[in-house]
């Protein structure tokens, strides 16, 4: 089939849900920390989020719309306008029910973190903390907020920020590089579903312009 999501949206029939979260996947999962100007910490889960470069380290979230029945933006927008900093928290498998109570639209006055029972690590660099049982976390300062074009119902922004910190937890760390294979990381698909990163399915792939080389415990494909 094809449809013009501009003309008719993102649940043209037979879809019952919005299609397009399920069709680019895997995505890694943006799971924001950030601080309000009166200090209450906001942590969220964002499907879309990406690293944009690499020298200088650069990421991008996008909260979307606003909060349900309101006229009011989300705070992991609104802190980020007011203070100019976030956190990236990686999500693990292990983090999965923790990340998912953060998703829950609560009023500005309540601290995720706390709520979903994770213990809040400091930074820096940044007044925003970490998640402490997180395996990697990114401090970033705010660069720039671009409003993405209207759409049927919603209004959603890009958050762009450059990395200033890296936390990465040693026991992740050996022979020089970071081994995948012990986070148990968690992607994003459609809907409601997620998926787990076995070991037995990473594989390292050789470039053709590049040496190669192998991370313990991940094989050659």
């Amino acid at each position: 089939m094809f449809f013009n999501p501009l003309e008719v949206g993102m649940k043209p029939d037979p879809f019952k849900y919005t299609v397009y979260n399920a069709l680019v996947v895997p995505r890694p999962i943006g799971w924001i920390s950030t601080m309000s100007a009166d200090g209450v910490v906001n942590l969220a889960p964002f499907s879309f989020f990406n690293a944009l470069s690499g020298d200088p380290p650069c990421v991008m979230y996008c909260p979307n719309a606003v909060k349900p029945g309101t006229e009011e933006k989300k705070d992991s927008y609104t802190n980020v306008q007011e203070t100019g900093e976030f956190v990236f928290n990686m999500c693990t498998w292990g983090l999965r029910h923790e990340m998912v109570a953060t998703a829950e639209h609560a009023p500005s006055s309540v601290d995720e973190m706390a709520a979903a029972g994770l213990e809040a690590a400091p930074c820096h660099n940044v007044k925003p903390p970490r998640v402490k049982a997180s395996p990697v976390a990114l401090e970033c300062k705010h660069l720039q907020t671009i409003d993405l074009p209207p759409g049927r119902t919603s209004q959603s922004h890009m958050i762009i920020g450059q990395v200033v910190g890296i936390h990465i937890d040693d026991d992740v760390i050996e022979d020089g590089m970071v081994n995948v294979h012990k986070m148990e990381l968690i992607a994003r698909l459609g809907y409601l579903d997620y998926a787990k990163i076995e070991s037995e399915n990473i594989v390292s792939l050789k470039r053709p312009d590049r040496g190669t080389y192998e991370q313990p415990g991940i094989k050659s494909g």
